[in-house]
């Protein structure tokens, strides 16, 4: 072999690594959005899964829970003075 095929060969085998590169940063790339996909996916998912835990210990303490009595008590309070404030700023516009 001369010199030439010997570079010729080289240059082969850099072609078909760089070819082969280019597929697995294509591949990488698919593997990316899709895990971002479900990551979004799980994000959504935690999101609703605390609003229904929310949801449900509100009704347990509704339902008389002692150590959420408190909670709800707060969270009633909180929300009646929001809706007062809320009649005094429509009460200011007329």
């Amino acid at each position: 072999m001369n010199n030439f095929d010997v570079l010729e060969d080289r240059v082969v085998q850099l072609l078909n690594k760089l070819k082969e590169n280019h597929l697995l940063i294509n591949k990488l790339h698919s593997e990316k959005s899709h895990f971002e996909e479900e990551s979004n996916s799980l994000k959504t998912q935690i999101s609703e899964l605390k609003k229904e835990n929310e949801s449900l210990r509100m009704a347990n303490s509704l339902l008389g829970s002692k150590e959420s009595k408190a909670i709800t008590k707060r969270k009633i309070n909180s929300l009646i003075k929001e809706v007062d404030f809320c009649i005094n700023q429509l009460s200011e516009i007329r």
